[in-house]
C-alpha cells in the first residue's frame, strides 16, 4: 500500500456515487469513545455525502450511527488472565469480524487501540483483501517494551495516528509504518477542563481556602487500588504529621468507589470521595498537588496544571517482567515532556516515606514546586501543538486514505 502523507481532503466522491464505506473497529471503551469522535469527524467533513459504518464499537459509537456486530464486552477484556479466560469466544469475534469486513467491502479499516483483538483483524484482512488500507488509531507502546512490533506492523497497518508526540519518531527510529500525531482526546477537552470551577467545589464541600488541598488518586483498577491505597495512606499521615494541614480530596470512578471507602480507616482526617468528571477537574484545579497512580490521568493533571507525584506497583509476577520495560520514565507526562520533572516511584521504591519527602515541598513555594510548574507549561505546549482539533485531523487522513482506495 502507498504510503498515502499527504492530508488534504480530495472530493469525498470521487470515482463513485455510492457513500463511503468505514469499517472501524474498536475493542474497549476508551476506544469506543475515540471511535464516536472519529465518526462524527468523518461525517462533518462528507458534507452532501453519505458515509455508511460497520464494525465493532460500543455506545459513542452507536451514537453516531454504528450498528455493532456484537456487544463490546464480548472482547472488552485486560490483562492476560482475563484474556485467557476468555480466549475462544475473542477467537470467534476475531474471524467474525474479518469476515464481516469483507462483507462490507469497506473503503477503509480503522483499528483503534486494544493491539490484542484488532491487529490480530488486521492481519488476516490484509492477507485476504490486501488493497484495503488500514490505518491505526493509537500506536501500541512500541517505544516502551517490544520494539520488534512496529517493524512488524509494517506488512499489515499503512498509517498509525498517534495520540502522544514522541510517537512519530519512535516509529521512524525502529522501522514502523509511517506515524503522525494527532494529538491526545484530552486536547480537545481542554475548554472544559478550564470551565470546571475550583471555587464552586470548594464552596460546596466547605473547605478552607487558606489550608492547601492534597488530590490523592489510587487508580481505576481494583489491582491499583489493593496495591496503593495503604503506601498512599501511610504517605499522607506522615505528611499530615510533618506539614501544615491539608484537605484531602479522592476522586473515584464508581466501579473502585466501594474498595476505596473500605480502605479509608486510619487516614489522618476523613477524605472527601469524590465521583464524576466535572468534580475530578474541579478538584485538579484546586488542589495544590497531587498524588497519583501512573496511567493517563497524569496527562490529566499536567493540562490541569497540577504538580504531582507519582507511584505505582504490579504483582510479583509482573514485576518479573520489568527488564522488558525500555523507558526512562512510565509516567506518561514525563514522556511527553522528554525529562523526569515528576518524581515517580515504582514497585519497592513506593514507601511512604518517599512519597512524602517528594509530596511536602509541593505543598509550599519554593524552587520544587517552580520547576514542576514550568515542566506543566512546556508539556501543554506539546501536547496542544497538533494543527486542529485531534478528531478532525484524525478524520482528515482517514479519509485520505478511503479516497486513495477509490481512485
Amino acid at each position: 500500500m502507498a504510503d498515502t502523507t499527504n492530508h488534504e481532503i480530495e472530493p469525498a466522491m470521487r470515482g463513485s456515487s455510492r457513500p463511503m464505506r468505514f469499517f472501524i473497529v474498536a475493542g474497549e471503551p476508551s476506544g469506543d469513545r475515540l471511535g464516536g469522535r472519529l465518526m462524527a469527524a468523518i461525517k462533518s467533513r462528507l458534507a452532501t455525502h453519505d458515509a455508511m459504518f460497520s464494525g465493532v464499537g460500543g455506545e459513542a459509537m452507536m451514537a453516531e450511527g454504528l450498528q455493532p456486530l456484537f456487544p463490546l464486552s464480548d472482547v472488552a477484556v485486560m490483562g492476560p488472565f482475563a484474556i485467557a479466560r476468555r480466549l475462544p469466544l475473542i477467537v470467534s469475534r476475531v474471524y467474525q469480524t474479518v469476515n464481516a469486513a469483507l462483507d462490507f467491502r469497506p473503503d477503509v479499516l480503522v483499528i483503534i487501540d486494544s493491539p490484542e483483538f484488532t491487529h490480530p483483524i488486521a492481519k488476516r484482512l490484509r492477507k485476504r483483501a490486501p488493497h484495503i488500507p488500514i490505518v491505526d488509531y493509537v500506536s501500541p507502546s512500541v517505544w516502551a517494551w517490544r520494539p520488534g512490533r512496529a517493524q512488524k506492523m509494517r506488512h499489515y497497518v499503512d498509517h498509525v495516528m498517534a495520540l502522544l508526540p514522541f510517537e512519530p519518531e519512535a516509529h521512524r527510529r525502529l522501522g514502523g509504518p509511517p506515524c503522525t500525531y494527532v494529538g491526545h482526546p484530552l486536547v480537545e477537552r481542554l475548554d472544559w477542563i478550564r470551565d470546571q470551577d475550583p471555587d464552586a467545589l470548594a464552596g460546596r464541600l466547605a473547605l478552607r481556602r487558606d489550608v492547601p488541598a492534597l488530590v490523592v488518586l489510587p487508580g481505576s483498577r481494583p489491582s491499583e487500588v489493593q496495591r496503593l491505597m495503604g503506601p498512599f495512606k501511610d504517605a499522607v499521615s506522615l505528611l499530615y504529621r510533618d506539614c501544615s494541614p491539608f484537605e484531602i480530596l479522592i476522586p473515584a470512578v464508581a466501579s473502585v468507589r466501594k474498595m476505596i471507602e473500605e480502605r479509608l480507616a486510619g487516614w489522618p482526617q476523613s477524605p472527601y470521595l469524590l465521583e464524576g468528571e466535572a468534580d475530578k477537574f474541579a478538584a485538579f484545579r484546586l488542589a495544590r498537588a497531587a498524588l497519583a497512580a501512573s496511567g493517563t490521568v497524569t496527562l490529566e493533571l499536567a493540562l490541569s496544571g497540577t504538580p504531582m507525584v507519582v507511584a505505582y506497583r504490579v504483582d510479583p509476577i509482573a514485576s518479573l517482567f520489568r527488564f522488558l520495560v525500555n523507558v526512562p520514565s512510565v509516567v506518561l507526562a514525563n514522556l511527553v515532556l522528554g525529562g523526569n520533572a515528576f518524581p515517580e516511584f515504582l514497585h519497592e521504591r513506593c514507601t511512604a516515606e518517599n512519597l512524602a519527602s517528594a509530596l511536602s515541598p509541593l505543598l509550599r513555594d519554593g524552587p520544587e514546586r517552580i520547576r514542576q510548574v514550568e515542566a506543566l507549561v512546556r508539556i501543554h505546549d506539546r501536547m496542544a501543538g497538533a494543527d486542529g482539533p485531534p478528531s478532525i485531523k484524525a478524520a482528515e487522513i482517514v479519509l485520505t486514505y478511503a479516497n486513495s482506495n477509490r481512485a
